[in-house]
């Protein structure tokens, strides 16, 4: 004789025995990084296997030792990632007030030369070609700075030349002038450094 199963009794794999699954309309993850919500953040860009390149992770390091760094400052050593950064900072529903970045430049100037530039400020012929690493980040800095409303500055030295292979250590110029530029960002506008949040 057969039996027909009870069809009053849910299977195991009915939908009343699976797991509720939350709506995913409803569920919300809070995925923005925590450097999106610091009032001004650094971000030392460069590949430090190439000798001067290594400038701006050198600054980021130098300046997060500081006894002088504001609680409302964070520096970070990005190496290569600049852009991966920035476009996160880009989409974020909240950015810091202001970005500094800080990168080794060729612009014809004496090697160990430290100056800033707002991003607004980037000469036209040079906003492509800006970067050492031949990074797409000028624009990325022009849509954070005129649509994203976060004051951008770069903070540049000029290199002593490139090795055409694998060579860490900074030149001696170049070496010098960390120093420096850490002081030039500390002297950035003092309100952007002290506001609490």
């Amino acid at each position: 004789m057969t039996t027909r199963a009870n069809c009053a009794t849910p299977s195991p794999t009915s939908p009343a025995n699976l797991p509720q699954v939350p709506n995913l309309r409803e569920v919300t993850v809070d995925a923005t990084p925590d450097y999106c919500a610091c009032e001004t953040l650094v971000l030392g860009c460069g590949n430090e296997l190439f000798g001067d390149d290594g400038f701006g992770p050198a600054v980021a390091r130098r300046l997060r030792h500081s006894p002088a760094l504001p609680t409302s400052l964070l520096a970070l050593d990005v190496g290569t990632s600049v852009r991966e950064v920035l476009f996160n900072i880009v989409l974020s529903p909240v950015r810091p007030r202001r970005v500094v970045v800080v990168d080794a430049v060729d612009m014809g100037r004496l090697p160990g030369e430290v100056w800033a530039i707002e991003a607004r400020d980037l000469p036209e012929i040079k906003r492509d070609d800006f970067s050492m690493h031949q990074l797409p980040t000028s624009n990325l800095l022009r849509e954070l700075s005129e649509l994203g409303g976060v004051s951008v500055t770069c903070v540049v030295g000029q290199v002593d030349g490139l090795p055409s292979e694998v060579r860490p250590g900074l030149s001696q110029p170049v070496e010098r002038a960390v120093g420096r530029a850490v002081e030039l960002i500390l002297q950035l506008p003092a309100e952007e450094h002290n506001r609490g949040r």
